[in-house]
């Protein structure tokens, strides 16, 4: 019986994402800048949210984002939740997709690609069918198929079929084009939360036939 192979990260995809970032980097620079001073005078420290993620096979790696909430806690000293935290400059930094920003030093590093599935909670990975886990089978991005194609607005199955849909059609023109419909969608701030709710509601599983 012979073991599957482990899919490879194709080499054209990395030297894309670099010379993507390079040929940007004088807007992308002082951006950053800009962005950092302003979240800790309306925010405060620290700037930078990290988390841990699942990436490339399910591996865990820290993602950088920048803080979109505010540290307000109860009278019993609880934090309160995220929608009561997001503030309005929050909303601004999520809608914009400025609070991805960081991400890019995660695509440096080579645990993250400008196009992918977006990463997930590490949590999620034990919560995963088998087809779902094979999105897991390229590099997590900063956009993806399924954030051109409703990105907070359709269900979690919907997202990961978009997920393996990439992950089964990729290619350099592909990217591309995602990377372009993505500025499209930044600038129309369309999908970016669902109803009710100030990011994606937690995955819990797809309920079994």
């Amino acid at each position: 019986m012979t073991t599957p192979k482990t899919p490879r990260i194709p080499i054209a995809k990395r030297i894309f994402d670099y010379l993507l970032i390079l040929v940007f980097s004088p807007i992308l620079l002082p951006l950053l800048a800009l962005t950092s001073l302003i979240v800790a005078i309306s925010l405060g420290r620290p700037v930078i949210f990290r988390q841990e993620r699942a990436g490339y096979q399910g591996k865990p790696f820290t993602l950088y984002k920048f803080r979109s909430m505010s540290d307000a806690r109860d009278k019993h000293g609880n934090l309160l939740s995220d929608e009561k935290r997001l503030t309005r400059f929050g909303r601004f930094l999520r809608s914009s997709s400025l609070d991805e920003l960081p991400e890019l030093w995660n695509v440096l590093k080579g645990e993250m690609s400008l196009v992918g599935p977006r990463p997930l909670l590490v949590s999620y990975l034990e919560r995963y069918n088998p087809e779902q886990a094979r999105r897991h089978d390229v590099l997590p991005g900063i956009s993806g198929w399924a954030q051109i194609n409703g990105r907070n607005n359709v269900s979690w199955e919907i997202k990961f079929e978009l997920d393996l849909w990439y992950v089964d059609n990729w290619s350099l023109w592909l990217d591309l084009l995602i990377l372009l419909k993505t500025a499209a969608k930044v600038i129309t701030r369309e999908g970016i939360n669902q109803p009710g709710n100030a990011t994606a509601q937690e995955f819990t599983g797809t309920p079994k036939d």
